[in-house]
């Protein structure tokens, strides 16, 4: 606000100074105008332009006061520090001003902030630096002898190159009795010399006379030159060749090809002969016009000869001389007018020029300063200035033939850096000729635009167990803007309490890494939001969404869920005689911790005890008969089943069942047991199972009072003792295990294939209690009535608590 404050009390301070300016400029002259004389040396004193114009000559730096001179050559200066005005080298009248009374340059004073321009002159005062010059050293006439008195001859004229008093003022000739001397003016106030006679010569008596003529100049002192006039008497010749008029004034174009005629003066002699013969020949003709105008000398038709140049001579004044035969001769005047053509195209001259400007410049923001002339006259003279092509440029005239460039739309560097404005002056002539002048504009860069990501989300993958800092990708976004405010730095986003990520983004780069090892179990992809920001004041941003998805890697093997790890006890299965090929006997449960393929799980037979007696599924683990049981098949049976992943390397895992084929069995409540079996079939174990099966059947078959007893025993023992907990049907392992709420009792229908399940009580056991380890239990006839008695005869339902039982004490 300070700022603010402060520059609108300077931007007051100045337009009260305009005003001042304005009213003091208003109140004097409408320009400075200055005299100097020419020929004065380089740096000399013009005049004081602060001064003249009531300023202090800080004000004059302080606003970046400057002068430019009309033309391709500047030839003042100015002193801002002083305010004087100076000539940058010496004038020379003539040269600058030829064939001009008055000689008078135009310069313009340019002041900035406020603009403001004030047209200027100064005069250069002619100073007596030239002497009058004839352009012959010797003029001949040639009189004949019978050219009565009171006859007049003309005389070539000297040319002076200065003006006014310090021109050609006077001639002077020699004295002679036979002729006297005169000048006339003429009507263009131009002194013209005159040999008058004033008695008859006779060229018997003076053949010949010579006179000196002077010319002389008005300065101070007095320029002069001379030229001698030799007269020769000529014999009688009474008729001179006279002129049909005194002066021949004719018009022709500046762009007139050579060879054009221009004039024919003409001479008539009444005499006969060669003295009645005319030949016209130039005897005055200015320097320039020389090679610009050629003379028939036998028919006097003047043609055009070089270029002629309007801006350069308007006007071309010679004497023309018609001679007869007999050397009598006479004079005219020829006056030459160019008219102009438009054969100038228009000259741009820059002033002032800004070759940057900002993007987010204001509307009318000023960019050059520029004048145009046109040497041409009127119409031809008159031009305009446009701008080639659709630019956010305009030109605006202003103060006399000077331009101003402008912006008149808003600018963005990104869609265009710079401008090549092209500027067209055109005339106004018939045949309109233009110019152009070329300006380059660049535009300053503002942070007008935040960087874009290249995508709104960009996914990347990551395998789990990755080395730490591992770089997985690049996210790039752009900024439109140049230099610093298009320096992108990326840097991911992170709410404040939020752990640190497990990725990191490169700020200069926008490489993406992975500091940490991830675990495909525990994490299986994140997100985080990537912020991109420029390096401008303020500074810009945009973000875009990061997904990183862990692949799973075959870390994980598959652990056995039913029957249990294989480092545990075997389970039992039991399995009937009479069941047939496809028979259900156990199924094996396995997970795999890892996704997809890793943890896509087959199953196999890895070992069996009767390789063709047992199957398994390939993809369900359901372990089935691949036969029907015979009753020449091994009673115990022990099945190794792998379970495999299709990961790569695969990883593995084995379950090991052991099954024992029930012969007489086929109505009793069975139940799994929980203990393992030995690790290989053991022959010394099924004899023992036989002989103690047939010391059951002796011992039952000898004597009812010992089946009575150990029943009686076994009745103590089992009023005495709690009754024994029995082991559930399905290993329990770290892996897992079947809940107690899925174990069951098996009931069986005598007569039946079919099975039906029964939850029932607890029943009393056959076996005896209390025998000792390795001694298998009799089977008396007691406990066969028993089973009998529970069974309701053939047609009843059996109703067994099933029990585990080892496999070294006996069976069934």
């Amino acid at each position: 606000m300070a700022w603010n404050g402060r520059r609108s009390r300077g931007s007051l301070r100045q337009v009260i100074l305009f005003l001042l300016c304005v009213c003091v400029w208003q109140s004097g002259a409408e320009s400075l105008r200055y005299s100097v004389a020419e020929e004065m040396e380089r740096d000399s004193f013009v005049g004081n332009i602060a001064q003249d114009l009531g300023l202090d000559p800080s004000q004059l730096a302080a606003r970046k006061a400057r002068v430019v001179s009309e033309g391709s050559q500047q030839l003042f200066y100015l002193n801002p520090s002083t305010g004087v005005l100076r000539a940058t080298e010496s004038l020379d009248r003539e040269e600058i001003c030829p064939q001009s009374e008055t000689c008078t340059l135009f310069f313009t004073l340019f002041f900035d902030n406020p603009l403001q321009l004030i047209q200027g002159e100064v005069e250069v005062l002619d100073v007596n630096d030239n002497s009058p010059v004839f352009s012959r050293k010797e003029i001949v006439l040639k009189i004949p002898e019978t050219t009565p008195p009171g006859f007049r001859f003309p005389l070539e004229r000297a040319q002076d190159k200065d003006e006014g008093s310090n021109g050609l003022q006077n001639y002077s000739l020699g004295p002679d009795s036979h002729f006297s001397f005169a000048v006339k003016s003429g009507n263009d106030e131009e002194k013209y010399p005159e040999l008058v006679l004033e008695h008859q010569l006779d060229r018997e008596e003076k053949p010949e006379i010579n006179l000196l003529l002077t010319a002389t100049d008005g300065g101070s002192p007095p320029r002069s030159a001379t030229a001698q006039v030799r007269i020769v008497v000529l014999d009688a010749n009474d008729n001179i060749p006279m002129f049909t008029r005194e002066v021949y004034e004719v018009r022709v174009a500046e762009n007139s090809p050579a060879g054009q005629l221009v004039v024919r003066v003409e001479a008539t002699d009444p005499d006969e002969g060669s003295y009645g013969k005319v030949q016209y020949a130039f005897i005055e003709l200015s320097k320039g016009s020389q090679q610009l105008f050629d003379l028939n000398p036998d028919t006097g038709e003047i043609r055009v000869a070089g270029s002629l140049d309007f801006e350069e001579t308007k006007k071309h004044e010679m004497m023309v001389k018609a001679t007869d035969g007999g050397e009598l001769f006479s004079h005219c005047k020829v006056q030459v007018v160019v008219m102009d053509a438009n054969d100038n195209t228009p000259e741009i001259q820059l002033t002032s020029h800004t070759a940057s400007i900002p993007e987010d410049a204001p509307l009318r923001t000023l960019v050059a300063l520029f004048s145009v002339r046109d040497r041409d006259t009127g119409e031809n003279g008159r031009t305009e200035c446009t701008i080639e092509g659709d630019m956010p440029f305009t030109v605006i005239p202003t103060f006399g033939n000077f331009y101003e460039l402008r912006t008149n739309a808003a600018l963005d560097r990104e869609t265009t850096a710079e401008y090549n404005i092209s500027i067209r002056a055109t005339d106004w002539g018939p045949r309109r000729l233009s110019s152009r002048q070329s300006l380059w504009v660049q535009l300053w860069d503002v942070n007008d635009n935040a960087p874009a990501f290249s995508q709104e989300l960009y996914s990347m993958w990551v395998t789990e167990n990755n080395s730490p800092m591992v770089r997985i990708g690049s996210v790039q976004a752009s900024d439109a803007d140049a230099g610093s405010n298009a320096r992108v730095q990326y840097a991911l986003e992170r709410e404040e309490g939020q752990e640190q990520p497990a990725l990191s983004v490169s700020s200069e780069s926008g490489d993406v890494y992975v500091v940490r090892s991830l675990d495909y179990e525990r994490l299986h992809g994140l997100e985080v939001w990537v912020r991109a920001a420029d390096g401008g004041s303020p500074a810009l941003s945009a973000r875009a969404l990061l997904r990183v998805l862990v692949r799973d890697e075959n870390d994980n093997a598959p652990v056995v869920l039913h029957p249990g790890a294989e480092s545990s006890a075997g389970a039992g299965e039991l399995v009937p005689r009479w069941a047939p090929a496809g028979y259900l006997v156990a199924k094996v449960v396995a997970v795999d911790a890892d996704a997809g393929q890793n943890a896509w799980l087959s199953y196999e037979l890895a070992k069996a005890t009767e390789p063709g007696l047992f199957r398994v599924g390939l993809h369900s683990g359901e372990v089935r008969t691949a036969r029907a049981v015979a009753e020449r098949d091994a009673p115990r049976h022990r099945l190794v089943v792998l379970v495999r992943d299709r990961g790569q390397p695969p990883r593995s895992a084995s379950a090991t069942l052991a099954i024992a084929l029930l012969h007489d069995f086929s109505d009793a409540h069975l139940r799994l047991s929980h203990e393992a079996p030995p690790a290989e079939p053991d022959d010394t174990l099924t004899l023992y199972l036989i002989a103690c099966l047939a010391c059951v059947s002796a011992l039952c078959l000898a004597t009812g009072l010992a089946a009575l007893l150990m029943k009686l025993r076994r009745d103590r023992q089992r009023q005495a003792e709690p009754l024994p907990t029995f082991p559930t049907a399905v290993v329990e392992s770290d892996a897992g295990s079947l809940p107690r709420s899925l174990m069951y009792d098996v009931c069986l229908a005598t007569g039946s294939v079919s099975s039906d399940f029964h939850f029932l009580g607890p029943l009393l056991p056959c076996f005896p209690a209390g025998l000792p380890p390795g001694v298998a239990p009799q089977r008396s006839s007691v406990c066969s009535q028993e089973v009998s008695n529970l069974m309701g005869g053939s047609n009843s339902a059996a109703q067994v608590r099933n029990r585990s039982v080892p496999w070294g004490m006996g069976s069934w």
